[in-house]
């Protein structure tokens, strides 16, 4: 950052004679806990102090209103017999209990009568031996959870309880229920949460650096303050109260995500570009165009042209571009990103063009180096697999200002290459590579800042890109190009997979090329289909006699390019893989994508998927099966529509914004508790807001921020200790 850097956490507390702050401490070390504990909280994002007192409850046990055992009887007779009731609450006193060992893994069973008065009901534990010393005949206590209605009476599967004292009267809680992961349950992290903010209680500093919104936009907002917040939505008192503590969590979220946002536009603004000069004005224009034209070879569609003018505007300015492109499979992005090196080599420039994988790097090198030498362009691949001699070759031509263009991998990012005059990087399917990746190869660049263009296929809905990409341009191709044939969809059930598996032969045997995907590399619980067990079955049974590849995350770098090579070639026929394909070659022979268990994906990512085909001028298939109805119906909409924008909308509807793959900036928070559709107003508001301070006060020099350039200092020190962790 020029001239508006973020002073680092270290720097502060030298500044004010402050201790390691509270909440930028590991939580492991704070708490005391063990390896394996910090190892499990680790995997929920948990890493310091601030991240736990910030990880959210996604949902509370309302345990205030036990149900009489005659209100239950009644509902049973609405149901008419046998049947759930889901989680109910219930309060009574033990008439009868028994306790059995049990061999295995459940080790015990524990069963009792429950007389509340009104009727009874026999309640059951699983698993927990230990109630036989905590629950005897007598026993009053309060249970929670789902109802069977059975042909012998009301029965309770417990999953919450408590034995209470004989006189104690039973008020009830709203009870936090945590977003967790294997080996660390909620009521755990429940009990971390009290705890880390009890410390937090007793420190001043830390209650003080919780909050990151100044006074006046508190008192606009009619917020209360961020402890009451926190506090209240860990341990709410009631429905309203949670509401209106989340209410203020998540206008802090978008506004820290909208804050960094509008910091790094405004440092982008000081920041040299490269002198486009040379190729602005109408002779350079219609120069450009004609170029253009010479290498695609082909009518640019509406939405191309109008993203090659926005690119053009950016590029001719005296501030570094940096623009997102967005654009199904087959929408053309690759044609763009030759307009911007046309552009860049009129102004005298050249242009990096990095992908995630050797096979998508030399087949992109392929596409641009045979387009661009009708315009005189001089390009070169740099991959990781080149010979010494032709890398150093390759490497001194890009240093002395021979070459034009590079295209290559992460083997761009290594220090002994340098360029004479980098002037545009562009960045294939950015999701692939970190936050420091493409800072990296921008850096490569000598006295200004390149100008920058990342391209994804992943369609990204538009809430999404206006929060998470806010500090970037964001260009849409939203039209394919003339000629392309609808990819055909079905939804299967899995009875159907021995027509559908025969229908995939038949089309290898028209000699066209197959994806088979799996949810999983091996069996698992959550998966029916592995792709190990499923070449091994399928090699010998339909497909046998084909050439069949296998695919899968486990391989190495060297093993899965050569199975793309392999199967790009034409020599293997099928490819039975797990979603590594998911971003992959151009394969224009392929007409079927075949996913099983295609009910574990999100509709976003299985358009992905589907894209993988329909690169030809034979008619292609994708076909999901599912194994459930429920789940068949929700992947309908794969079916009714190939608009990826539409889909993933959609998408994100049903599944929430969740975790933002791939789009984590540094220093930057994922959205823990805000929903980026149902909440959308509030981050307009948001947005504003924090657009609104940095006009004002760029540098957050003003006492009134300086609460919220501590906070940010903070999140940003946090941050480097959760990429070195």
């Amino acid at each position: 950052m020029r001239g508006m850097a973020t002073p680092t956490l270290a720097t502060i507390e030298r500044k004010e004679g402050a201790s390691t702050s509270l909440l930028s401490s590991r939580v492991a070390r704070t708490l005391g806990l063990s390896t394996r504990t910090a190892a499990a909280l680790e995997r929920l994002g948990i890493i310091t102090v601030r991240d736990l007192v910030r990880h959210f409850p996604y949902r509370y046990d309302d345990l205030r209103s036990p149900v009489s055992v005659a209100a239950l009887a009644g509902l049973r007779n609405e149901t008419r017999g046998a049947g759930s009731a889901g989680e109910v609450n219930a309060l009574g006193t033990v008439v009868h209990c028994s306790h059995v060992r049990l061999r295995g893994r459940i080790r015990a069973k524990t069963t009792a009568t429950i007389d509340d008065g009104t009727g009874v009901m026999t309640a059951v534990w699983f698993g927990r031996p230990y109630l036989a010393n905590q629950l005897k005949t007598g026993s009053r206590v309060f249970v929670r959870g789902r109802i069977d209605f059975t042909l012998t009476g009301i029965t309770m599967n417990v999953s919450r309880h408590r034995v209470l004292k004989a006189d104690e009267p039973y008020a009830g809680e709203l009870v936090p229920v945590y977003p967790q992961t294997a080996g660390l349950g909620s009521h755990e992290i429940r009990r971390f949460v009290r705890a880390a903010l009890r410390m937090v209680a007793s420190d001043v500093t830390a209650k003080a650096g919780l909050d990151p919104l100044p006074k006046s936009i508190n008192k606009r907002e009619r917020f209360g303050d961020a402890w009451r917040a926190l506090t209240t939505i860990h341990e709410p008192t009631d429905e309203k109260s949670a509401e209106q503590a989340r209410r203020r969590l998540v206008f802090e979220e978008f506004f820290l995500l909208a804050m960094g946002a509008a910091r790094r536009r405004a440092e982008r603004s000081q920041e040299p570009a490269p002198d486009f000069s040379a190729a602005g004005g109408a002779p350079a224009e219609k120069e450009f165009f004609e170029k253009l034209g010479r290498a695609v070879s082909f009518e640019l569609t509406g939405a191309q042209r109008r993203v090659v003018d926005e690119l053009r505007a950016d590029m001719l300015k005296q501030t570094p571009m940096n623009r997102l492109l967005q654009g199904d499979v087959g929408s053309g992005k690759t044609a763009v990103a030759i307009a911007g090196m046309i552009l860049a080599l009129q102004g005298g420039y050249q242009s990096a063009f990095m992908a995630p994988t050797e096979v998508l790097a030399a087949q992109q090198f392929n596409k641009i180096a045979g387009s661009l030498s009708q315009v005189g362009a001089r390009c070169a691949l740099l991959v990781g697999a080149l010979k010494r001699r032709t890398r150093d070759d390759i490497l001194a031509q890009l240093q002395a200002g021979d070459l034009d263009v590079v295209v290559g991998t992460h083997a761009l990012l290594t220090d002994d290459v340098r360029f004479a005059k980098l002037g545009l990087t562009i960045i294939d399917e950015q999701h692939r590579f970190g936050v420091l990746q493409r800072a990296a190869l921008r850096g490569k660049a000598q006295g200004f800042v390149p100008h920058t263009m990342v391209m994804t296929a992943t369609p990204i809905p538009r809430t999404l890109a206006q929060t998470v990409y806010a500090d970037l341009d964001v260009s849409i191709i939203d039209e394919m190009p003339p000629g392309r044939r609808a990819i055909k969809t079905f939804v299967r059930g899995v009875e159907a997979k021995p027509k559908v598996l025969a229908f995939v032969r038949a089309e290898v045997e028209k000699g066209h090329q197959a994806f088979v995907v799996c949810p999983a590399i091996d069996e698992s619980e959550r998966a029916l289909h592995s792709a190990q067990q499923q070449a091994q079955e399928l090699r010998s049974s339909v497909f046998s006699g084909l050439q069949v590849g296998l695919l899968h995350g486990r391989m190495s770098v060297a093993q899965k390019d050569e199975m793309m090579r392999l199967f790009a070639d034409g020599f293997m026929k099928v490819l039975i893989s797990t979603t590594v394909v998911e971003v992959g070659v151009d394969m224009p022979n392929a007409t079927v994508m075949l996913v099983l268990d295609a009910h574990v994906f999100g509709l976003a990512q299985l358009h992905q998927l589907r894209g993988r085909v329909g690169r030809g001028a034979a008619q292609s298939y994708c076909i999901l099966v599912a194994p459930d109805a429920a789940e068949a119906e929700r992947l309908q909409a794969m079916a009714q529509t190939n608009d990826g924008f539409a889909i993933a909308e959609e998408d994100m509807r049903l599944r929430g914004s969740g975790d933002l793959v791939g789009t984590r900036q540094h220093g930057g928070n994922d959205l823990r508790l805000a929903h980026l559709i149902r909440d959308f107003p509030v981050f307009v508001k948001a947005k504003k807001a924090a657009e609104t301070l940095v006009q004002a006060d760029p540098h957050l020099t003003n006492p009134e921020n300086r609460s919220l350039a501590a906070y940010l200092a903070a999140v940003d020190s946090e941050a480097m200790l959760r990429q070195s962790s």
